[in-house]
């Protein structure tokens, strides 16, 4: 597994890519988890009730920027084979998406705004925020063992 990761790493761009989605979800979702704010100055602040949340944030970053540039790599490399190239890559997004639906107070302040329904959905999303963030990583775990074993066969590596 370890040299999968070093075939698609060993590229500068697939670097960039990982470094890019991992640094671009976590500003995301912890702005909208209000973990980091932009106005008036630049402050990050994680309280000590909600650092399993920060930390789960950063592991679905660290996964999404882990997975989906190895995804990319895969779709390149095997784009004559599709029956190869299987649903890894919408996997990611899934395990990506169920990390962020559970976006916070700004997402609870939007969703609030579909009346009785969007009322269930933010209460729904308050209460099992940890359990889908949880789900979402244990996706993308999912997700990097089937690309790093379908990279390990289709790209023969040992």
């Amino acid at each position: 597994m370890a040299s999968a990761i070093g075939l698609v790493f060993s590229n500068y761009s697939y670097v960039s890519l990982s470094v890019a989605i991992f640094a671009g979800l976590l500003m995301l979702l912890s702005s909208l988890s209000e973990y980091v704010f932009f106005s008036p100055s630049f402050v990050f602040y994680v309280p000590y009730d909600r650092l399993i949340g920060f930390v789960l944030i950063l592991a679905v970053s660290f996964l999404s920027g882990l997975v989906i540039p190895m995804n990319v790599y895969r779709i390149i490399t095997l784009q004559n084979k599709p029956k190869r190239i299987g649903g890894s890559f919408i996997g990611s997004i899934i395990g990506t998406a169920a990390g962020a639906c559970s976006c916070g107070p700004v997402g609870f302040a939007i969703i609030s705004t579909f009346g009785t329904i969007g009322g269930v959905a933010t209460s729904l999303l308050s209460t099992y925020e940890i359990p889908l963030r949880i789900l979402s990583s244990g996706i993308l775990i999912y997700v990097y063992y089937t690309t790093t074993k379908s990279l390990s066969i289709n790209c023969k590596i040992g």
